[in-house]
């Protein structure tokens, strides 16, 4: 096999061990490197060829976190639309990665470097939402946009525990997070 063949196969590999690594910690964040390799149906000296420890395996999962939350925005067509039905795209398509972010909003936050800025960059992002439904007069101006997306971020990680949990339907989380969140966001009228 050529080294670049060799180097797709690597990648290959370590893309479904990432994959298998977030589903089984947005299950259960306390999972062994042992038990993660299991998972991913690997042993751990191969597990540990692609993450030296739990540190390089939560930075390669945050990596993609940020690339998947990243994704979910750009289709979530944040500047179509009023603000209102732009978080509502949001949320929904904010979904499918909803454990991972999850596990990644509860884990430590290892590292401040290169993630806070891909981190910094989506929140920019989000508040900037906030902001242009504050501008149209559809959200409150006295909740800061900083907080309503950490009250978002908040939202989709507890969401995703509850579906995990079975305390809520998997199908009802994005109209749930949308109406919590809105329903306290929404500027109301002067009486």
């Amino acid at each position: 096999m050529s080294h670049a063949g060799y180097r797709r196969l690597m990648s290959l590999d370590r893309e479904r061990v990432l994959k298998e690594a977030a589903a089984l910690l947005t299950r259960r964040a306390t999972a062994s490197m042992d038990e993660i390799a299991r998972a991913a149906g690997i042993s751990r000296a191969t597990l540990h060829r692609h993450f030296a420890g739990r540190d390089a395996l939560v930075r390669a999962l945050e990596q993609l976190g940020i690339e998947r939350f990243g994704r979910a925005l750009d289709e979530a067509r944040l500047e179509e639309g009023d603000a209102a039905d732009a978080v509502r795209r949001l949320i929904d398509r904010a979904e499918p990665v909803a454990g991972l972010l999850s596990f990644l909003y509860t884990e430590n936050q290892l590292f401040e470097d290169e993630m806070d800025e891909g981190w910094n960059r989506l929140d920019a992002r989000v508040q900037a939402l906030f902001l242009r439904g504050q501008e149209e007069g559809a959200f409150r101006v006295d909740l800061s946009p900083a907080w309503l997306t950490d009250a978002l971020y908040g939202l989709i990680a507890s969401g995703a525990w509850a579906v995990h949990d079975g305390r809520v339907a998997a199908k009802d989380l994005t109209r749930m997070i949308a109406e919590l969140l809105l329903g306290g966001a929404r500027r109301r009228a002067e009486r």
